[in-house]
């Protein structure tokens, strides 16, 4: 791993935490993702499985971890089964986890080869009541592929018909959501990681630069800095690209007087950032594009505030319609009769705004986050309105990443990243 050695008490902390909420006599199961195939001999790189790695660090595939509190046999109450490491496995591949190093690594002492996995299983099986099984429950979940994780779970169900069955998800979506210090420092190693990115872009964007140029001075800086990849699929979109919201292709010249919305993040650990900034590809705004962009700016920085302990989803994202309403008047794209005779379930601001303000952020770029249930300290958001304008060519979206506190205004982990638009055009002139 590029990463630098996570402290094992982040990991022992997590498992202490879903330990806690599991019902008596019950054992849970997490599992590493496939390497999943392209063709031929060719595979992606691998991804570790969020949880399993939340919760032990492992980060390699064939793993599994077991969890089961009251265990008879306080050895087996926190286990690890580890692909087997061995010579030719270290020269094709490069060394796996010994059990010493996954001891190091995840805190847990008893550890056994996956082939062993039957044969321990069954007397562990024979005392525990309850199955935990793990599903993917996250509200934007969309998987057609079948994981390693879906494969245990019918083979375990069929091999062990009378245990009751419970779900890890639950549990896992509220404790992921709030995050330990030791988490929020990787995030934040993430975001200045994007920071560098940002600052290298800002130095290199001029009129006639290509879209993937662009990428590529930020793959570069974060590679140089630990980081693996992009935390998700960048959008670079000069232009009238910016107007498609999930624009991917950067594939387009930046034009002399057009704006490029970057929505680009680092990943870190396994952890993720989440950045959208818009610059101007002549190093100047328009005084019409900087009207809508300091418009943006300020709502960007007023739906902050609202992010406080005890804060509702749903309510929180009324309160951001009114404030970006309020600047749409204000800019002349909506006037008062627009809003009068708004449809209440699309309201009209939505014809320039059309997504969601927040989502939460950590392992999963959407991380995980109950939206029904009240905003609590030490949760981390992603705050990003934007104003889209196809008809006047450029659409405009600004992002920052920030840490819910117990009371004030959240922290924003990209505070050392440039917003301003005075600040980006002194940069992009220096």
């Amino acid at each position: 791993m590029k990463y630098h050695k996570i402290d094992s008490k982040l990991f022992i902390k997590n498992r202490k935490n879903f330990a806690a909420q599991m019902q008596p006599k019950s054992i849970a199961f997490f599992n590493s993702n496939d390497i999943y195939p392209i063709s031929a001999d060719s595979t992606m790189p691998f991804e570790q499985h969020r949880d399993i790695f939340y919760l032990s660090g492992v980060d390699q595939e064939e793993s599994i971890l077991v969890l089961f509190p009251d265990c008879p046999n306080p050895k087996n109450r926190e286990v690890l089964f580890l692909k087997e490491t061995n010579e030719h496995i270290a020269v094709w591949e490069g060394e796996k986890l010994t059990k010493d190093a996954a001891f190091k690594t995840s805190g847990i002492k008893t550890v056994y080869w996956i082939q062993d996995l039957d044969k321990v299983l069954f007397e562990m099986m024979t005392q525990a009541e309850t199955v935990y099984i793990n599903t993917n429950e996250h509200y934007r979940a969309n998987v057609e592929t079948e994981t390693r994780e879906d494969r245990f779970t019918k083979w375990l169900k069929d091999k062990y018909p009378a245990h009751r069955v419970a779900k890890s998800n639950p549990i896992l979506q509220r404790l992921r959501s709030v995050k330990d210090q030791i988490e929020i420092d990787l995030i934040q190693h993430a975001c200045d990681i994007t920071e560098k990115g940002f600052r290298r872009v800002l130095d290199f964007v001029k009129p006639g630069v290509w879209e993937f140029d662009i990428e590529a001075e930020f793959m570069h800086e974060f590679l140089r800095n630990r980081s693996k990849k992009f935390a998700y699929t960048p959008i670079v979109a000069s232009g009238n690209n910016a107007n498609v919201l999930h624009y991917i292709e950067n594939n387009q010249q930046c034009q002399a007087g057009d704006l490029i919305l970057l929505d680009v993040g680092a990943e870190y650990a396994n952890y993720s950032s989440d950045m959208s900034r818009t610059i101007p590809v002549s190093g100047r705004f328009t005084k019409r594009q900087k009207e809508v962009y300091n418009a943006v700016n300020r709502v960007k920085n007023e739906a902050t505030k609202l992010l406080v302990p005890g804060t509702l989803w749903k309510e929180y994202h009324e309160e951001v319609g009114k404030i970006i309403t309020k600047e749409l008047l204000d800019l002349k794209l909506l006037d008062k009769t627009d809003v009068k005779n708004e449809n209440p379930e699309w309201p009209a601001y939505k014809k320039y705004f059309m997504h969601g303000t927040s989502h939460h952020m950590g392992l999963d770029t959407h991380d995980y986050g109950i939206l029904t249930e009240p905003m609590q300290p030490n949760m981390v958001f992603t705050v990003e309105p934007g104003i889209y304008i196809p008809d006047e060519g450029f659409g405009i979206r600004l992002e920052d990443d920030v840490v819910i506190q117990k009371t004030g205004e959240p922290f924003n982990l990209m505070r050392n990243i440039p917003i301003e638009a005075d600040e980006i055009e002194e940069l992009m002139n220096k």
